[in-house]
């Protein structure tokens, strides 16, 4: 297989090493150069991830059958339909159908017509005045989000980030006024419960349901801080969360499952994997979001996890026949981001890092590097999530000490951790919210 992957983050150096565990000889396309993708790419292509011509051509000069789109930005640009034009088969939603993730009101008119389980209460504004209005007098509390992309850092809680009717108001002029994700807002009821993630994949038509995971958003221990793209996520050994009950999951499958049928009744078949993002209430899932990718940090456990053959999931999801189920090997896994200094608010860049990975691999884990980039053939931290550090155990507390032992491998002066991630505490603490939200 020669594929061309797109996107230098630790989500593609993940599904990089997935692919190259299964012979597949990989074109990389990155606007950084990922040492962990660069080790295993046959050619590079340094460039933005959303400049159509120059991927086109490097798939053409380079004679590719396949393509897998990692991040959210080339897929609304509409780099899967400029490839699949020139004749590559894509593993990868088109820009039609990527609107599940890339305009949220998309989503929840497309959930509310085909009457589809877990839609929230919701209303969708192109004014300001409108949108404060409806806050003023609605009877419960809301979630406020751009309704267009804003890399997982957009959304504002009531009671949370958004401690007054006076914050929620503000928030909702500095979409407007500062044109964030559109400059437009969708204003959702606030879903109580915990949150969980149901990923799956699909060839548009049949869907493989991936391992539970549960992202940490909020940078500071304790779920504290701001809002940022994820700071790690953990995975158990039975594919289940330690509160997320069978009955629930497959439930959260079949909405997965309605979206992708609603989307080709709607005339654009979704190809690739789908991010389900739902909270766990009393009355089952609700959806919270639907991406068109895998999620950032949730790609890195569950493709550790994989025990498939990638290549042959990704001919599939780009039209072919599947040989085999897909299969995941039965280990818990927990993922801990290392973040440059700052990361949430204003991010320290550029600082050297130094990173030990034969002995990060004697400890249980593996690593996946993300936002860094080479500078006289040293390691600088970038702006973003710089290394993703999995630990792999029989057990999520095993898992989770392996990962710990890894961290005292990556040396750096300017750098941060959330080392709560994974413990028995913090799991101990949302299983006991579930227990409260249930009534148990």
């Amino acid at each position: 297989m020669r594929i061309i992957t797109v996107g230098g983050g630790a989500r593609e150096h993940a599904a990089v090493e997935a692919l190259a565990r299964a012979g597949a000889e990989i074109y990389a396309v990155m606007k950084n150069a990922n040492p962990g993708i660069e080790a295993k790419a046959t050619k590079v292509l340094l460039t933005a991830e959303n400049d159509i011509d120059k991927i086109c051509d490097f798939a053409i000069n380079n004679e590719i059958e396949y393509a897998f789109v990692g991040p959210e930005a080339p897929l609304s640009a509409g780099v899967v339909d400029a490839l699949q034009n020139i004749g590559v088969k894509c593993a990868s939603p088109t820009k039609d159908a990527a609107r599940i993730e890339t305009s949220k009101t998309f989503m929840r008119q497309l959930v509310e017509k085909y009457n589809i389980d877990g839609n929230l209460k919701y209303n969708a504004f192109d004014c300001a005045a409108d949108a404060i209005e409806f806050v003023k007098t609605v009877p419960y509390k809301v979630a406020v989000k751009p309704v267009g992309l804003t890399g997982g850092k957009g959304v504002k809680v009531q009671g949370d980030q958004l401690q007054t009717l006076e914050d929620t108001i503000g928030y909702i002029n500095e979409i407007f006024d500062d044109n964030v994700g559109g400059g437009k807002v969708i204003i959702e009821e606030k879903a109580e419960g915990e949150e969980f993630t149901q990923m799956v994949f699909t060839n548009g038509e049949d869907v493989y349901a991936m391992p539970l995971v549960q992202d940490h958003k909020r940078a500071y221990e304790g779920d504290l801080g701001p809002n940022t793209g994820g700071m790690g996520s953990y995975s158990d050994a039975n594919h289940l969360l330690p509160f997320v009950p069978e009955e629930d999951r497959l439930k959260a499958i079949e909405i997965n499952k309605a979206i992708i049928k609603a989307l080709a009744a709607e005339g654009c078949p979704y190809h690739g994997t789908m991010y389900g993002q739902f909270m766990l209430t009393r009355d089952g899932p609700k959806i919270i979001e639907i991406n068109a990718r895998f999620g950032d940090p949730e790609a890195m456990n569950v493709l550790t996890a994989l025990t498939s053959d990638f290549s042959e999931i990704i001919k599939w999801m780009a039209g072919g026949k599947m040989k085999d189920e897909v299969k995941f090997c039965e280990k818990a896994t927990v993922c801990k981001y290392i973040v440059p200094r700052g990361y949430g608010v204003k991010s320290e860049s550029g600082h050297i890092l130094s990173i030990d990975l034969e002995r990060i691999e004697n400890s249980g884990a593996v690593a996946y590097f993300g936002s860094v980039d080479k500078v006289d053939g040293k390691l600088v931290t970038g702006t973003s999530r710089s290394v993703g550090i999995v630990g792999i155990g029989n057990t999520i507390s095993e898992a989770e000490q392996n990962c710990e032992k890894a961290l005292a491998f990556v040396k750096c002066d300017a750098i941060a951790v959330r080392h709560d991630i994974g413990t028995q505490a913090l799991i101990q603490k949302r299983i006991d919210h579930m227990r409260q939200i249930r009534g148990q």
